[in-house]
């Protein structure tokens, strides 16, 4: 009886280790994010970004729209949410246990704006050189700068088309009160998204600068006129948008050109 039961004992012991990698692997699988920091496959969908015309609206007491979205109006949001979320607001675990989350409307948001926050995470995050912190801020200003154009080139598309579906509501016949309201409420969601991402650009801008006028104090560095130049660039560009938009409910937007 002995020898019978010393075998079972060691397997027991020796498939214990093995379960339990079984068991880890499942729950970090179920978890994990995706690929260089990407939100996982999973998370993913056509209108993953359909809360942000609801955050907006309901921010300022109005109601969203039950239009299903356009192929432009899904456009839209997609391109405002990289601009929208924080710049580099992920830390590397993030990027492993879940990365989305909505966000709050600035006109829902009751902190005061710091423009000091990026530049002290930037500073405080453990870099191999100070070199790599200047690195950074010249990518996430890229980054930017290159989500700029298709961003407003969609968002003048929208506004463009949203000017003739307002025209269009005076010619269609027998509209009923919920059309005309989901119709009103669509329009009001696509202009607040464009001065949401107004505003953020903005909010960018001035936390690029306190973080470039702290590296220059504490670690000068040529790459510093780099940096500077990207950041006059994106500058720029955001006082002067092909759409331009008031942060006024009820103020109309209008688009250049």
């Amino acid at each position: 009886m002995p020898e019978m039961c010393l075998p079972i004992r060691i397997a027991g012991v020796r498939s214990f280790p093995v379960l339990l990698l079984v068991l880890m692997g499942a729950a970090l699988g179920g978890c994990s994010g995706g690929d260089f920091g990407r939100t996982r496959s999973d998370m993913r969908n056509d209108d993953m970004h359909r809360w942000l015309g609801a955050e907006v609206t309901g921010s300022v007491g109005l109601k969203p729209s039950h239009f299903q979205l356009t192929e432009n109006e899904r456009q839209l949001r997609d391109l405002a949410y990289p601009l929208i979320e924080p710049p580099h607001s992920r830390p590397a675990w993030k990027s492993v246990f879940g990365d989305y989350q909505p966000l709050p409307s600035p006109w829902r948001q009751k902190v005061v704006f710091d423009r000091s926050t990026y530049g002290r995470a930037l500073i405080d995050e453990p870099h191999r050189s100070h070199t790599s912190r200047y690195q950074q801020l010249i990518e996430d200003v890229r980054n930017d700068i290159t989500r700029f154009e298709p961003f407003y080139a969609s968002a003048a598309r929208v506004i463009e088309l949203d000017r003739k579906r307002n025209a269009g509501l005076k010619m269609v016949s027998e509209l009923s009160p919920r059309e005309q309201a989901d119709a009103v409420a669509r329009m009001e969601e696509n202009t607040l998204i464009v001065q949401w991402v107004q505003q953020c650009l903005e909010r960018r801008i001035a936390s690029y600068r306190w973080a470039l006028e702290r590296l220059v104090i504490q670690a000068p560095d040529n790459i510093a006129a780099d940096a500077d130049r990207l950041i006059g660039e994106l500058a720029a560009q955001t006082a002067n948008p092909p759409v331009i938009s008031q942060p006024v409910i009820g103020r109309a937007v209008a688009v250049k050109g």
